[in-house]
């Protein structure tokens, strides 16, 4: 795999924020700030043919995000008022969570996978104590104590910027290209880390906007959650093993910085969640009966497991419970169907 994106790199390396970059004719990197470990969106801006500019992604919903974000427009010589599209890859609040703001200041489109759209539903569509409550319920049914599911899920207040999200107005399946003039951008739905994922290849520049389903340095978070996907790593791999065959140029990811060799990484990615699959299959085996909850603490993470609590803790139980069903699915473990399922692996044949 070979950085492209040395500014972005050298800036993870000084927790620093990386410049807006002019990456080629007509396309421009803006890093949009965040809160947690991966500190930044890249929001990716596209010179229109006929005027305006297009945008993929948009950064988290912040103050201080939206101000960045209308500071690298201005510093390519835009404004947002020139956004007449904005394509976005997933559903989670750093990519779409500005879509709401660049909509209502520009009059512009914003579009997604059908199955994104569905979930952005679900959020606007329910009282903030609703979803609370259906995460607190679906956590204890991961095995989660129910204290320790009320304090990781946080409070109803927490979840009100939820429905403040841009539900789309249009919306693109696999293999539509994106109305974008002078670009000829596709559509390719890659479900896993969402169940509507989409990247976007371009045709004629080899250019793929990888979203969160290609990171050069991190395996994307593949999770469960209430009313979601029933197999969402099987989905993620065989949407890895699609885009890996392809051709790109250069790969433009959500997150951290820009690299050559797609077919080269998916494939580390892959065999990144055989490993896990190992590790959690022997976690299963020396610790018949438990939970996701309890088998979460039995694997290796990128600290100590007591030092896991509230959000980062859900993802790793509900990644824990992705790689479960993956290997229920290969009929290497099984649950024993109660209403707090736990696990036993198979015989060995």
């Amino acid at each position: 795999m070979e950085v492209t994106g040395d500014a972005q790199r050298a800036a993870w390396q000084e927790r620093t924020l990386p410049p807006v970059e002019h990456v080629r004719r007509g396309l421009w990197s803006v890093p949009v700030p965040m809160g947690g470990p991966l500190r930044w969106v890249n929001a990716y801006v596209l010179e229109l043919a006929g005027g305006g500019l297009g945008l993929v992604d948009t950064g988290w919903d912040a103050d201080e995000s939206w101000a960045a974000l209308r500071a690298g427009l201005t510093a390519i010589g835009g404004d947002v008022t020139d956004v007449r599209g904005v394509l976005v890859t997933h559903l989670h609040l750093d990519h779409v969570g500005l879509a709401a703001r660049v909509r209502e200041a520009s009059g512009a489109w914003v579009a997604m996978h059908p199955a994104d759209a569905e979930g952005i539903a679900t959020f606007t569509d329910r009282t903030p104590e609703q979803m609370w409550a259906e995460e607190v319920a679906f956590l204890i049914g991961l095995g989660a104590p129910p204290e320790d599911a009320r304090a990781d899920a946080g409070t109803p207040e927490q979840w009100i910027g939820l429905r403040r999200v841009a539900r789309p107005d249009r919306l693109l399946e696999d293999g539509d290209r994106a109305d974008l003039p002078g670009w000829s951008l596709r559509a390719v739905h890659t479900p896993g880390h969402t169940a509507g994922h989409l990247c976007f290849a371009d045709e004629a520049t080899g250019l793929f906007f990888a979203g969160d389903h290609v990171l050069p340095r991190i395996s994307p978070n593949i999770s469960t959650h209430a009313g979601g996907a029933a197999d969402p790593l099987r989905d993620y791999l065989g949407a890895l093993a699609g885009v890996g065959g392809r051709e790109a140029g250069e790969v433009l990811p959500g997150h951290e910085w820009r690299f050559r060799g797609l077919a080269e990484r998916t494939r580390e990615l892959r065999e990144h969640h055989e490993r896990r699959l190992a590790e959690l299959l022997a976690a299963v085996r020396a610790h018949p009966g438990s939970t996701p909850w309890d088998l979460a603490a039995h694997l290796t993470w990128s600290r100590p497991w007591a030092q896991y609590e509230r959000r980062m803790r859900i993802f790793a139980v509900t990644e824990t419970d992705a790689h479960l069903r993956l290997l229920a699915s290969r009929g290497l473990v099984a649950g024993d169907g109660g209403t707090v399922p736990v696990w036993t692996a198979a015989p060995v044949r």
